[in-house]
C-alpha cells in the first residue's frame, strides 16, 4: 500500500509517517493517552514538501521539533529521512489544537505536556 502507481511512496502516506512520528512521541514521553487522556490534539493545518522519492521498503526515519507553542496549540515540524541520508526527502507541519476530549473545546496545554514540548523547541 505504500508504493503508489508510479513506483513511489503514496503522498498520503507521508502524512501517515507526520501523524505516528508526533503521536508516538508523545505517548512515549508519557503526555497523551489515546484512549483515557482528557486532553487530545485535533489537526488544524497541514503541510509537506517533497524534496526526493521514497519508496518500499527504505527506511524511514523521522525527525520532529516544535517551531511555535501557543496557549493551546501546537505547530510541529517533521522531517522524512530515507535510509542513511542525510537531507530530508520530505519536510512538513501541522498544527495541533488541543481540545477537551468529550466537548472538544480548545483547553490550555497541561504542564506537563508543555514542558515535554518545550524541550523539542526551536
Amino acid at each position: 500500500m505504500d508504493n503508489d502507481v508510479y513506483g513511489h511512496m503514496n503522498n498520503v502516506v507521508h502524512y501517515s509517517l507526520f501523524d505516528t512520528a508526533v503521536n508516538g512521541w508523545l505517548i512515549e514521553n508519557g503526555v497523551l493517552d489515546i484512549v483515557h487522556g482528557e486532553q487530545i490534539g485535533l489537526v488544524v493545518e497541514t503541510g509537506c514538501r517533497y524534496f526526493a522519492e521514497m519508496a518500499f521498503p527504505d527506511l524511514v526515519t523521522a525527525g520532529i521539533r516544535v517551531t511555535r507553542l501557543g496557549t493551546s496549540s501546537v505547530r510541529y515540524e517533521i522531517g522524512l529521512f530515507r535510509n542513511e541520508e542525510q537531507s530530508a526527502a520530505a519536510e512538513g507541519f501541522f498544527i495541533h489544537v488541543y481540545v477537551d476530549r468529550a466537548s472538544r473545546r480548545p483547553t490550555p496545554l497541561g504542564m506537563a505536556l508543555r514542558t515535554a514540548l518545550e524541550g523539542i523547541t526551536s
